[in-house]
């Protein structure tokens, strides 16, 4: 994720609405909105990517004992597309705004508190740090180690039943957070039909950081905190699920042209063309079987075995890495196959340990079309910009570089932005299965429904054409939530 190596979400441009179609189910939708971190046109080096990368795959989340969780982090990205992405959220009585990073790869939402003394005061990604002060909300509660809350965590730590409930994170970059847990209330903007808007909010449980160390404290790409979406208990969309306020179920949809954005959603995004593939049960990531890789129609010939879900292996859908990562097995027969494809078309030449290739003309007009094969019949089609990625220009041909990152230790195989961008993603937790479909992720969306439509003009306005359009208004905001988030 960045430089604290973690998962990221971030998008900063100017706010843009984007319009949304919802299909109201039992729930009522709120609203995140999610920004880009970087300008769309900064141009980054690869080895830069590969570091921040390989400082965030130690943030993945790892179950280990005695309340240490390693946040395990890896990949790249499209020097054009810097995948760091952040939500809004409101914390306390009366709310207060903090931006924190979107992290498939953890469960924790914390965010930093007023008393830690070392934590960064300034970002240097133009946004404003704010600080987390018991003292000011009226409704924040310390969860202490006596509540059956704290016995229940796996990341808490006690030494007395009076005291609070402590956490301690320990990141594999080097890096580090500790704080304490609290109780206090999410606020975020229901939307409800005939274009109305309404405050809405629910208790949950969160870390107030005290104290951080390593990249957390650096101030280029400071953050209000870190907004974990893994499957664990202590999740938001885990919270909110078990009480019926959300389901359980998250979906996004990443723009990767233009100053891109997207969507991001507590709810199911519909599309008839989603394939769904199962996630592998009993994991703390979200793996996937990959069962084969084809590029141009031809099967590559390599090993399934070398995707399988075991102590160091798998496939991983992270969207907080940039590129993607290839197992070492599978990498050298993906990009010969790629480059036996086009030799005839392009020059070729090597760019710090990567093959790359001159271009003169579009990529789509002569690079292959890639799958990637899943239990369960799903592929997931990539074209080229898709496991591609440009890197400039040289005596007027564009350079063109293989997105995809050789994995030659831990032998995981991580698809991220570059790979998850252009997109409806859907992470079906209910029925622990992920799915997708290609999509322009500036035009509108359904999100999943019961009763009736409605479609969204633009952030906050909506017209109903749907049967709830009569529902008594008590009963409508009992029965419609779906967190929708607008990246910029």
């Amino acid at each position: 994720m960045v430089t604290l190596g973690r998962l990221t979400f971030i998008f900063i441009s100017a706010v843009l609405s984007l319009p949304v179609s919802v299909v109201c189910s039992i729930y009522s939708s709120s609203l995140l909105t999610l920004e880009r971190a970087f300008p769309v046109n900064q141009r980054m080096e690869l080895e830069v990517l590969r570091a921040r990368d390989r400082a965030r795959h130690p943030r993945l989340l790892q179950g280990v004992a005695g309340g240490v969780v390693d946040f395990r982090v890896e990949g790249t990205s499209d020097p054009y597309l810097v995948g760091l992405y952040f939500a809004r959220v409101k914390l306390g009585t009366p709310p207060r705004e903090y931006n924190v990073q979107i992290d498939t790869g953890s469960d924790i939402l914390w965010v930093t508190c007023n008393s830690c003394s070392d934590c960064p005061q300034r970002s240097g990604l133009g946004i404003q740090l704010n600080f987390f002060d018991t003292a000011r909300s009226s409704t924040a509660k310390l969860v202490s180690c006596s509540d059956p809350v704290c016995s229940s965590i796996t990341t808490s730590e006690c030494s007395s039943q009076s005291n609070p409930c402590i956490y301690s994170f320990q990141y594999g970059d080097g890096s580090g957070t500790s704080g304490f847990y609290v109780s206090d209330m999410l606020f975020f903007d229901i939307i409800l039909g005939d274009s109305m808007v309404i405050n809405s909010s629910a208790s949950i449980i969160f870390g107030c950081s005290t104290y951080q160390f390593g990249d957390l404290i650096k101030p280029d790409r400071a953050i209000d905190g870190i907004f974990g979406f893994g499957q664990q208990s202590l999740s938001v969309i885990s919270q909110l699920s078990n009480r019926g306020i959300a389901p359980r179920v998250f979906s996004h949809c990443l723009k990767g042209e233009g100053s891109g954005g997207g969507i991001l959603v507590l709810g199911e995004i519909l599309d008839p063309r989603i394939m769904y593939t199962p996630l592998i049960p009993s994991q703390p990531h979200y793996n996937l079987n990959l069962q084969s890789i084809a590029v141009n129609g031809q099967l590559l010939p390599i090993d399934p075995a070398v995707f399988a879900t075991s102590n160091n292996r798998g496939t991983i859908v992270d969207s907080g890495t940039t590129l993607a990562y290839l197992v070492e097995e599978a990498y050298d027969p993906f990009v010969n196959a790629i480059t036996g494809a086009v030799i005839q078309s392009v020059n070729l030449v090597q760019y710090k340990g990567s093959q790359c290739y001159l271009v003169s003309t579009s990529i789509s007009e002569i690079f292959p079309l890639v799958s990637l094969n899943f239990d369960g019949g799903a592929t997931l089609v990539l074209k080229p910009d898709e496991y591609l990625v440009r890197m400039g220009f040289s005596d007027g041909a564009a350079t063109w570089c293989v997105g995809f990152q050789k994995v030659q230790e831990q032998g995981v195989t991580i698809l991220g932005d570059l790979v998850l961008k252009d997109k409806i993603f859907v992470y079906d937790l209910a029925h622990q299965r992920i799915g997708w479909a290609n999509y322009d992720c500036s035009l509108s969306v359904n999100v999943s429904v019961a009763f009736g439509k409605d479609e969204f003009v633009n952030a906050g306005q909506l017209s109903v054409n749907g049967s709830n359009k009569n529902m008594p208004f008590g009963l409508i905001l009992a029965k419609i939530l779906a967190v929708i988030g607008f990246i910029l």
